[in-house]
């Protein structure tokens, strides 16, 4: 709890992943990306419950080895890759609400997939949604400028082209502003976002990452943050 505001840390782990298979319990230094989390939420003290959304019993049991609360399966409807994270966490917070008898003031959700995150970086987006009322806090990192969306290239029937039609004035670095990336190490939401079904509004802000972060998506991925881990 944090100035009266109780705090939930929602874990989405569904079991089906097209990248890597059953990749939320894939090892990383020993230890299930799904328990990697279950042992960050220790460190951040203000977190009053943490629980895991998840269509997989071998899921939930991994996450009940690591304290996380594994009262409900996720239903079918909201278990497939084209569905909302927004209808996901409004799903999580409705069933833990009614099982644990009262409500949440703020949720937060950390997904297993980034496991690089920073506790520092989680308590000041809490902090910060708090204090400042915002509707949502994401942590973001900076984007390389080699990878600037003004850079951004498609291809149309055999011919290049860029993605927006200001690739054509760039000529040199200097010309282009700095633009971030959400890496997936925590969102964090007021209850009316969630019960609105929004997860960014006008009144969304940000902390930057000062820590290297990788979101997994395939196994070169898993390979690169076992590295990063270990430097950490």
């Amino acid at each position: 709890m944090y100035k009266k505001k109780k705090i939930l840390a929602v874990v989405l782990a569904r079991g089906g992943s097209k990248g890597i298979k059953n990749k939320n319990l894939k090892k990383l230094n020993g230890i299930s990306l799904v328990g990697r989390v279950g042992m960050f939420v220790k460190k951040i003290k203000i977190i009053d419950s943490a629980i895991i959304s998840t269509d997989s019993i071998k899921i939930g049991k991994e996450a009940l080895k690591y304290k996380l609360g594994f009262n409900f399966l996720r239903p079918k409807f909201l278990s497939g890759d084209k569905v909302s994270d927004e209808k996901v966490l409004y799903h999580a917070l409705n069933k833990t609400e009614k099982i644990f008898g009262h409500e949440y003031d703020v949720i937060i959700s950390l997904p297993p997939t980034s496991p690089l995150r920073d506790k520092n970086d989680i308590n000041l987006c809490i902090k910060k949604l708090i204090d400042k009322k915002f509707d949502a806090v994401w942590t973001i990192s900076k984007t390389d400028k080699k990878f600037h969306p003004f850079k951004s290239l498609v291809t149309k029937k055999n011919k290049l082209k860029f993605f927006f039609k200001q690739g054509h004035k760039i000529k040199y670095r200097q010309q282009l502003n700095q633009t971030f990336y959400r890496n997936g190490a925590c969102y964090v939401f007021s209850r009316k976002s969630i019960l609105k079904k929004k997860i960014i509004t006008n009144n969304s802000s940000y902390v930057i990452s000062k820590r290297d972060q990788i979101s997994i998506d395939n196994i070169t991925d898993l390979y690169k943050a076992a590295k990063l881990f270990s430097k950490k």
